[in-house]
């Protein structure tokens, strides 16, 4: 296959949605539009919104946005991709952006962990005893059981709608290597579970008042199917880089090089600091940008989430500026998370996707709605002229 480009960098900003799939209800998600309401927040509250840099790449095309029309003459390709996989979580999105929807949905245990596990890891790691053990907001259980955990050392286990198991603990009474400790001991359980991922939430502070969740943040992810377009791409090309979360996302395969960076103005500059570390080189770049989510879509801050979505449409123009003729950009989401929908947890939506390279022979186009985000790892092994025939669910998708 003949290389179109030299490098793709794919930036998921995580959580961005852009309206409930038609199959939202089964999720408990009709009628959410994560952009949309957003936009449509901001207008009612006389709050500025808009996306220039955004709208110049054609995402007011996409669909009705206040603050950002339809651009006439777009730059960017763009598409509408329906997730096919059973979830709505990260690692079901990341994976399928990477070539693999899940054919069974991770499960989920929203009532809390089998008190004999608990008992047992806490056996197995020198632990009193847990707190909370129930699905619940990470910053309300840290205000509520942080102070408790700092008296008693005694970790917070909590879920949520996700198939997580989330170990929240106090960076210094604690200790986060310890924390990372008992989060790899409830890896080992968490795989007899089929869990997807076991996550660390450290945090600092003296009381509930001033309890602050850090970036020491850390994702322990069951191992992605094999192979994805990560493996093909670490074998056929130079470098596979990850940004943010990636690394873990993808349990550390299929990487060359990372920057576990822990928010979206870190995590914006590592992208641009990779790209100039890897020009003349063939690969893949794959950021995470994790603040609209964790920050504003978890805890239903839709100001706070627009501000965010203004800040990367400013910080645009620097990705823009460190492309090279061959190299392709893409943007896109891995689920929704509505901040004016009810409860705490992702949205079933459709996700945005824009393509665009400052490359002389590169012409905008509109793909239209597709099903799958495994359209984007044929998209990205197309651009690096990658044969793609190994990963089964990329066979029968149409070339974007």
């Amino acid at each position: 296959m003949q290389s179109s480009y030299d490098r793709v960098v794919l930036i998921v900003l995580d959580s961005v949605g852009m309206g409930a799939a038609p199959d939202a209800a089964q999720f408990g998600d009709v009628g959410t539009n994560t952009l949309g309401h957003i936009a449509e927040w901001c207008h009612k509250n006389k709050k500025p919104f808009s996306l220039p840099n955004m709208e110049r790449w054609g995402l007011g095309n996409l669909l009705k946005l206040e603050g950002v029309p339809p651009h006439a003459n777009p730059v960017a390709s763009r598409a509408i991709l329906q997730e096919v996989s059973p979830g709505k979580d990260t690692t079901t999105g990341h994976w399928e952006i990477a070539g693999t929807p899940l054919k069974k949905e991770f499960p989920v245990y929203s009532e809390g962990f089998d008190s004999k596990l608990l008992e047992t890891w806490c056996q197995e790691n020198n632990l009193k005893g847990w707190l909370c053990n129930r699905a619940g907001s990470g910053t309300q259980v840290m205000e509520e059981f942080g102070a408790e955990h700092m008296r008693s050392g005694k970790p917070i286990v909590y879920t949520s709608a996700d198939s997580v198991w989330q170990i929240a603990a106090h960076e210094d009474t604690f200790g986060l290597e310890r924390l990372y400790d008992i989060c790899r001991s409830a890896r080992i359980h968490a795989n007899k579970l089929g869990l997807g991922r076991v996550i660390a939430r450290p945090f600092v502070g003296n009381s509930p008042s001033d309890f602050t969740r850090t970036e020491n943040r850390r994702d322990f992810s069951e191992a992605p199917p094999e192979p994805n377009m990560l493996d093909l791409i670490k074998a056929k090309a130079d470098f596979v880089g990850g940004v943010g979360k990636i690394e873990d996302i993808f349990a550390h395969r299929g990487l060359t090089l990372s920057n576990h960076t822990g928010r979206n103005e870190t995590s914006q500059i590592a992208t641009v600091e990779m790209m100039n570390e890897t020009k003349g080189q063939r690969g893949l770049i794959f950021t995470n940008l994790i603040d609209f989510d964790q920050h504003y879509g978890h805890r239903r801050n839709p100001s706070g989430y627009a501000d965010c979505l203004m800040a990367f449409d400013t910080f645009l123009p620097q990705i823009e500026k460190a492309a090279g003729e061959r190299d392709l950009i893409l943007l896109t989401a891995d689920h929704g998370n509505d901040p004016t929908h009810t409860g705490t947890d992702h949205t079933r939506e459709y996700v945005p996707l824009l393509a665009w390279s400052p490359s002389k022979q590169f012409a905008a186009q509109d793909w239209g709605t597709r099903k799958g985000f495994h359209h984007i790892a044929r998209l990205s092994l197309d651009a690096l002229g990658i044969d793609f025939s190994s990963i089964e669910p990329l066979k029968d998708t149409k070339a974007l």
